[in-house]
């Protein structure tokens, strides 16, 4: 695993899910076995709107996965910045908003590895970031 590897949230949610014991197994390796693993507060918001919504958690619970996750993750804050660089990742690269805003943050952070399902697996972004799927 890559010293510095930002994870994506459809990853993270794999953590939770009972539904694909293999990919739960997946995402829980890339969150162990990475040095130092990064995610953002977007990571942490759209987590918690899809515990609550598809998961159907209440919010003390949800409450108890963030404080899961900010104790086993560093966290990225999205600034103004990381949404100015989204802007511009997703003209070049042409990624949904929000997807670019994942690859902002990991930039920002300074990763090398960004540990997605949704993205293209192999994927170089500025030269710095390799786009990697952990369940392929």
């Amino acid at each position: 695993m890559p010293a510095k590897c930002f994870i994506d949230t459809n990853v993270v949610l794999y953590l939770y899910s009972e539904d694909e014991p293999e990919k739960k197994a997946a995402a829980e390796a890339v969150v162990r076995g990475a040095e130092r693993a990064w995610i953002s507060t977007q990571v942490l918001s759209e987590t918690a709107n899809v515990l609550r919504r598809k998961f159907k958690l209440d919010y003390p619970n949800i409450a108890a996965v963030v404080a899961e996750l900010r104790a086993a993750c560093n966290i990225h804050i999205v600034t103004a910045e990381t949404v100015t660089l989204a802007l511009s990742l997703g003209a070049r690269y042409r990624h949904s908003y929000f997807d670019s805003l994942i690859l902002a943050a990991a930039l920002e952070c300074g990763c090398d590895t960004l540990v997605s399902e949704d993205m293209q697996g192999g994927m170089l972004v500025e030269s710095s970031l390799t786009i990697r799927n952990p369940f392929t």
